[in-house]
């Protein structure tokens, strides 16, 4: 079994090579590099094109949802992307912001990094910054943000308890995050979760639905709620990668879900103890 650290550093170099991809490639394969499916496997179905701020050159095709069109983003606001990828959802969130507003995308892989600040650079937008770190230790100080936003990246992280209550240091009371992520309904076949291709490929680094949101819960933040859910079809010819042809058809048969979810949690305007402003 994989460590933290080892994890990071598979999903660091595979999304360094998507870095390189374009969108098209990295929609017909694992939500990532390299083709795996005769079919096409892009559970980012939702389309960006008509958000104010969508640039091309930053869509990757690798979300599930679309937190920005949820996130409630104000004229002037400090928002956050994590895992910002190619700056697709910081520009978006830029158009929302205005110029008086502030972006800040943080991702950990370095052609990332550049390729969002290379984007920036084109349209000519001084404040969007991105920000090479890992999200688990946010480089940005306590209270800053107004609104944080994420994109089919969580799921990624080993550590999500630890992600969340970054989310809930760097948040400004009162704030809010909206993510989109993938989760589980039941138990995925041991040879799919343990594969470290459908590891960096978004769904064998899910955890359960019911998890996932009492890890927000857990963390401090009130009004969760759930603002969209869509269920995730995995094509035959990639699972047949690791399963039977009897374990696919027990599998397909039971009551195992993946799916995409978007959801809207508030840190509280007040509070009391160390960990809640600081």
């Amino acid at each position: 079994m994989q460590n933290s650290e080892q994890i990071k550093e598979m999903v660091r170099q595979k999304y360094g090579q998507i870095a390189l991809q374009d969108k098209e490639n990295n929609q017909s394969s694992c939500c990532g590099a390299g083709g795996c499916s005769t079919e096409v496997y892009n559970i980012m179905s939702d389309d960006y094109s008509q958000l104010e701020g969508y640039n091309p050159d930053a869509d990757l095709g690798l979300g599930c949802g679309l937190p920005t069109q949820f996130a409630k983003i104000k004229q002037g606001n400090t928002v956050i992307d994590l895992g910002s990828g190619a700056g697709n959802d910081c520009f978006i969130a830029r158009h929302e912001t205005g110029e008086d507003g502030r972006v800040i995308g943080i991702d950990f892989t370095r052609a990332m990094i550049e390729k969002a600040r290379a984007n920036a650079q084109k349209l000519g937008l001084s404040n969007v910054e991105f920000r090479q770190g890992d999200i688990e230790n946010m480089p940005v100080s306590a209270n800053i943000a107004d609104v944080i936003v994420s994109n089919c990246v969580l799921n990624l992280v080993p550590d999500k308890n630890k992600v969340f209550k970054e989310m809930f240091r760097v948040l400004k009371a009162g704030g809010h995050f909206c993510i989109s992520d993938v989760v589980l309904v039941g138990n995925l076949p041991d040879a799919v979760r343990k594969d470290a291709e459908m590891y960096a490929g978004c769904v064998g680094g899910a955890i359960q639905k019911d998890t996932y949101l009492e890890l927000i819960k857990a963390n401090g933040f009130l009004n969760i709620t759930l603002q969209k859910e869509k269920p995730i079809l995995i094509p035959d010819d990639i699972l047949r990668n690791y399963l039977t042809e009897e374990e696919l058809k027990s599998f397909k048969a039971g009551n195992i879900g993946i799916f995409s979810i978007t959801v809207y949690a508030e840190k509280p305007t007040s509070c009391c103890g160390a960990d809640c402003c600081n």
